[in-house]
């Protein structure tokens, strides 16, 4: 059987939120729009993300949210705010929010590498 070339999707970011751009990316690297889609096959195209500061934040989220690592060991639980994220690095951000929205699994690295921001 002959794979198939996946077929490239892109996203306009600007004055757009980022759980709404993080579904969209989400579901297009899943291929849930194909009409053979099939949960253990990875089927999904490549998703390009373009304009991504020019992000929307909804309510407080800036101040407010809160993103979390545990390193494992007795007080290694650290966090950093969502705006001190978006200073640093606004890629993250969605990173962040499309990789908890795919299912976790094996298939979820390389779904992952096909997700281009720009």
């Amino acid at each position: 059987m002959k794979k198939a070339a996946r077929k490239i999707y892109k996203i306009e970011a600007s004055n757009q939120a980022v759980g709404r751009i993080a579904t969209q990316a989400a579901n297009l690297l899943m291929g849930k729009n194909m009409p053979e889609f099939e949960y253990n096959i990875d089927g999904g195209g490549i998703v390009q993300v373009d304009n991504i500061s020019k992000l929307k934040f909804t309510g407080k989220k800036l101040a407010q949210k809160i993103y979390y690592h545990y390193s494992g060991y007795q007080g290694g639980l650290k966090g950093k705010k969502m705006s001190d994220l978006q200073k640093a690095d606004p890629t993250e951000i969605l990173i962040r929010a499309v990789k908890k929205m795919l299912p976790i699994n094996k298939l979820r690295d390389n779904r992952m590498k096909r997700l281009i921001i720009k």
